[in-house]
């Protein structure tokens, strides 16, 4: 068994005598215990190589048809990490550049060598090689973590353009690594563009910067980004930064406060409901007392008119009340794309009668859903019909897709309609907001409630005079 306090030397060279002098050579240095063999051939030293049974080498050049070069080479190939020493009958600077270009920790003229050269060389070889094994041993464990990060690490030149990414990186912007060396960061922010620009500029550093990503798809990614700008070894800047992505927590926060919004509403319609339909009541009873002994035909037509807009009122609150309370369902196992050919037939009279082309995409395969079909075929039916008048004055465009993926199927809605304001995009589920001259504001608060019970995400991306995109993403059952 190898012992911690002994220095363990292979002694590469085809001529014995040589071996002998240099061994002496080795065993005469003070303080050091050293354990010295001897192997005469280049195919036993590859092999004492590859069982790493040394902690130095010192290799001649001459060995045989092969050299030392040809050693280290193999070295190199073997993921050798223990020093060699190349030794030769007289100096070469040729051999000696390449040797260290290669690898070799030192190069020793035969002829020059004496203990106290061989000493220095023995020394400052196994400490350099030390120090390269903690380096590399560092390098390997930063890897590790660069790679299996969760979060997207890259390494990026001053104007962002990508020069080393991980594959979360990737996945994150849907772009192959080669792909994402040819672009720049700069190229995929939607929004915070300044603020990376500027922070990298005057302090050299960014932290926790919140930004709007773009991924090859197109689809929008709320992150956070902290980099800094560094200088290499070369004295090249260089910038290294981390992108977390907080795309399910917006969306978790924006699906949350929609939530409240609707609650706060649902008690608010309850109040005024409870408040107006006590005197309301009162009203319609009266009249309807009235009506039958009524005997003048003057009054006839009034107490009509009071009858039937009480009546409508009486209805207008139902419909508030239905709108701002939880639905209920009844789940079942249905396919996704046999609810949407249901929502199409239910609106294909007004996209006929407007000229409207019609693209429909679905999977091969049945995408199945725990879901109250007939519920969500009115959710479908609302953002169909939007779609369908938002592009009332133009040639219409309609396309309705479905794509799957391992945790959801995303069912995408897209007209190029008037397009939706940017302010109004937070507003558009709110119930009573509405921008139709006679509308009630009803219909996509309604969708959300029913969304929501579905456990659907809904997102909107619109463009004014270019169209809108609704697209809803079912989990998978």
């Amino acid at each position: 068994m190898q012992q911690s306090n002994v220095t363990r030397i292979l002694i590469v060279d085809d001529d014995e005598d040589d071996f002998i002098i240099t061994s002496d050579y080795i065993r005469s240095i003070e303080g050091v215990r050293y354990e010295i063999d001897w192997c005469p051939t280049y195919a036993r030293a590859v092999e004492h190589i590859r069982q790493r049974q040394y902690q130095l080498y010192l290799v001649d050049y001459r060995l045989g048809a092969k050299t030392g070069l040809d050693l280290l080479k193999e070295a190199v190939k073997l993921n050798c990490e223990e020093p060699i020493i190349l030794l030769t009958g007289k100096g070469n600077k040729a051999v000696d550049n390449e040797a260290m270009v290669i690898g070799a920790m030192d190069y020793l003229i035969k002829s020059e060598l004496n203990t106290e050269k061989l000493e220095r060389s023995i020394r400052y070889s196994l400490e350099r090689a030390g120090a390269l094994k903690a380096l590399r041993s560092n390098e390997r464990k930063y890897r590790i973590i660069f790679e299996r990060s969760k979060d997207a690490v890259f390494i990026a030149d001053e104007g962002l353009r990508f020069r080393d990414m991980n594959s979360a990186t990737s996945e994150l912007l849907g772009y192959a690594q080669g792909d994402l060396l040819n672009l720049s960061l700069y190229d995929l922010i939607l929004e915070g563009k300044d603020k990376v620009y500027d922070g990298l500029s005057r302090s050299k550093e960014i932290d926790d910067v919140e930004i709007t990503l773009a991924d090859r798809q197109g689809e929008k990614k709320y992150c956070i980004i902290s980099a800094s700008l560094e200088t290499g070894n070369d004295d090249s800047p260089y910038v290294q930064g981390i992108i977390h992505d907080i795309t399910n927590l917006k969306k978790a926060e924006k699906a949350t406060l929609q939530a409240e919004k609707l609650a706060a509403t649902g008690r608010l319609v309850r109040t005024l409901a409870h408040e107006v339909r006590n005197p309301l009541n009162n009203i319609q009873m009266s009249v309807e007392q009235l009506i039958p002994g009524n005997q003048s035909d003057d009054d006839t037509p009034f107490l009509e008119i009071i009858h039937r807009n009480s009546k409508r009122i009486n209805d207008l609150i139902t419909e508030l009340l239905d709108s701002s309370r939880p639905t209920e369902m009844i789940f079942k196992r249905v396919i996704l794309q046999t609810v949407l050919d249901e929502s199409i037939s239910a609106a294909l009279d007004r996209i006929t009668l407007q000229r409207i082309s019609m693209k429909v995409s679905y999977p091969d395969v049945p995408c199945y859903i725990q879901a109250d079909a007939d519920k969500l075929k009115v959710a479908f039916l609302n953002i169909i019909i939007n779609a369908v008048e938002a592009m009332r004055d133009r040639p219409g465009e309609l396309s309705i897709k479905v794509t799957p993926s391992a945790s959801q199927y995303a069912v995408e809605i897209a007209d190029n309609g008037c397009g939706i304001p940017q302010e109004s995009i937070s507003k558009l589920f709110e119930p009573y907001f509405t921008s139709k001259r006679n509308g009630m504001g009803l219909g996509l608060a309604a969708t959300l409630n029913i969304l929501q019970t579905h456990k659907a995400h809904i997102d909107v991306r619109s463009k004014e005079n270019v169209g809108t995109t609704f697209v809803i993403a079912f989990p998978v059952q």
